[in-house]
């Protein structure tokens, strides 16, 4: 995709799944970032409303519950213009599989699970999904869970390999409410809640001096 010359570099976004075993296979940079991203936010509070304690009526339980809807273009047009291997092989299906595995489980853990089930082991412990972080610039770090997508499968090579491919992703975000306080990811949505109070403030800032500016006409 051309751009103009001399046009700011953007920073691409992206879906990273930390994974110690295997860190690299849930790595997925965007190739163009989304054009529109919409974020639903629902508060935590714990009183008003019908049958509420009117006392507790401004009582929040933690901070609000944020639901992320993106949609995501994949095009192996220009690496397939330029020869590229990977995509005259299998397209883009690799960027597509990254995705898809952060819903997996690990094949070795269910595996390994069959074998404790075959020996009569009575409790089998779920496998861990890694933890997914959702980048969006440096002030949007943030945990999440991707509670599911899908996937509009656009244009194919001459193996029926998908070489254009739209993603609708629908990502949950995850605060200190919901992770532990040793998980990295407690760490990160604080540092997230902080950078959004600092620019509540700022804005706060700017609103008083558009105001004293308002006076003087």
């Amino acid at each position: 995709m051309s751009s103009f010359p001399g046009s700011p570099r953007l920073i691409k976004g992206a879906i990273i799944g930390l994974d110690p075993v295997n860190p690299l296979a849930s790595v997925v940079v965007f190739q163009y970032n989304p054009d529109t991203m919409t974020r639903r936010l629902e508060a935590r509070s714990s009183g008003g409303g019908d049958g509420g304690d009117r006392a507790e009526a401004f009582r929040l339980t933690g901070p609000p519950k944020e639901t992320i809807t993106l949609n995501v273009e994949v095009d192996a047009a220009d690496q397939l213009e330029q020869g590229n291997p990977l995509a005259m092989a299998v397209g883009v299906s690799p960027m597509l599989a990254a995705l898809e595995m952060l819903l997996y489980p690990k094949s070795l853990s269910v595996i390994a699970n069959l074998a404790l089930a075959q020996a009569g082991n009575i409790e089998i412990i779920p496998p861990e999904a890694p933890l997914t972080l959702f980048v969006w610039g440096p002030t949007r770090v943030l945990p999440v869970r991707v509670t599911g997508f899908g996937i509009t499968e656009e244009a194919y090579d001459t193996l029926l390999n998908p070489i254009r491919a739209k993603v609708d992703l629908t990502l949950h975000v995850l605060s200190y409410v919901d992770l532990k306080l040793s998980n990295p990811g407690h760490t990160l949505f604080m540092a997230y809640q902080i950078a959004k109070e600092v620019m509540a403030t700022t804005n706060v800032v700017n609103s008083a001096l558009n105001v004293g500016a308002s006076f003087k006409l």
